[in-house]
């Protein structure tokens, strides 16, 4: 079971994502300029993957997507948690506005 909590430190924004079990998967999803993210694998080991590519990241690993590139991750080990982080936003976005995401919400200082 995938789960996950949204995260604000400041003028950071980001999604913490635990897979549960090794299979657990993140479907194909793609981003544009304004919500691309970095990911940091904190625990376990994942598979990212696209159309023409695809890499195994361990814990400590990370991952630059770029916008407009269809993505879809993979937990290979049991209790995989990475972070997902945005490198670009649009100051009128709410992102944590929970429009789009079931989940919980983490807003940690001002």
């Amino acid at each position: 079971m995938l789960s996950f909590k949204e995260i604000k430190i400041g003028d950071l924004i980001g999604i913490m994502y635990d897979f549960e079990f090794a299979g657990d998967i993140l479907p194909k999803h793609n981003h544009n300029e304004y919500d691309v993210h970095i990911t940091i694998v904190a625990r376990g080991k994942l598979k990212a993957y696209s159309h023409d590519w695809e890499k195994e990241i361990p814990a400590g690993g990370l991952i630059d997507f770029r916008p407009g590139e269809p993505h879809e991750l993979l937990a290979l080990e049991n209790n995989t948690r990475i972070f997902n982080f945005l490198k670009k936003m649009k100051p009128e976005i709410d992102y944590l506005d929970g429009t789009n995401l079931v989940g919980d919400t983490v807003v940690t200082g001002n």
